[in-house]
């Protein structure tokens, strides 16, 4: 009686405001529309040219409400016509794509030694890529990765302002909660804090992620293990690291370090005494 009094008073449950999560969005027209809008875009995202009709076929929804969110879509710049289908009867039926310059991301790979930048359309093309061996592991993260993407940019031909996003690898725990890199045994300025600091200074939204999580995510979208719910990845390089996707999410543990394996013990070997 206690919980369905709650209920009513607030109009939202209980469970919901002492588990701390936002209440549920109501099903209005404007949140319909940003739905259809959003469906369609990711088809045309897949890089294929589609009619109205087939838009319509795809998403369930009726040819009117696809020329309307066309329409948006075209408005907002994502979307244009490209061209015509002369394949059926009646008139040619318009094509429909994604806008490529739309949208940029720069995605950075950062290692000892070794600062990788790519800049890319919102269609995942890489229009330029730099490779750069920076003087020493030091210093300021915070400079290195925004020398980093002005060159890529330079390169590109696209202005810094217009990416959308940045997307940063490297080895090393990263802190689940904060999105802060916490332990990086190569990279001794990769602290706590450099996230903030990109993001003040690149003015976008920043994500850093450790460099095996990032390849598992890749192989389960495009890669060996499309279509897998359940794999592990297992990396070797510089060390030995390790991502586990469960349900089709990345496991993380609770301190962002599960998958860190390279000073495992293994059965039948020596324990390493000395890891200074």
């Amino acid at each position: 009686m206690v919980m369905a009094s709650q209920t009513e008073s607030s109009g939202e449950p209980a469970s919901n405001r002492a588990a701390g999560r936002a209440p549920a969005r109501p099903g209005t027209p404007s949140l319909l529309r940003e739905l259809n809008d959003r469906a369609a875009l990711a088809l045309l995202l897949d890089g294929k040219s589609l009619t109205r009709a087939q838009l319509s076929e795809l998403t369930g929804v009726s040819k009117v409400t696809v020329a309307q969110m066309l329409a948006r879509l075209e408005e907002r710049g994502l979307v244009t016509a490209v061209g015509s289908n002369s394949g059926g009867r009646g008139p040619n039926a318009a094509l429909y794509s994604v806008v490529p310059s739309s949208a940029y991301v720069a995605a950075l790979y950062v290692e000892q030694g070794l600062v990788s930048t790519a800049v890319a359309d919102v269609t995942g093309r890489v229009i330029a890529e730099v490779r750069e061996d920076p003087t020493s592991g030091a210093g300021d993260p915070v400079e290195l990765i925004r020398c980093a993407v002005d060159r890529a940019c330079q390169r590109a031909g696209v202005s810094v302002s217009m990416l959308s996003a940045f997307v940063i690898g490297s080895p090393g725990v990263v802190d689940p909660v904060t999105g802060d890199p916490r332990l990086a045994i190569n990279l001794p300025a990769w602290h706590e804090g450099v996230l903030g600091g990109l993001r003040g200074a690149l003015h976008k939204n920043v994500l850093i992620e450790n460099d095996v999580n990032l390849a598992a995510m890749a192989e389960h979208a495009v890669g060996a293990a499309a279509g897998t719910s359940d794999f592990v990845l297992l990396w070797l390089d510089v060390g030995v690291g390790l991502a586990t996707v469960l349900g089709g999410r990345l496991h993380r543990g609770v301190t962002g370090a599960a998958g860190e394996i390279g000073w495992l013990a293994v059965p039948g070997a020596p324990v390493t005494s000395d890891v200074r």
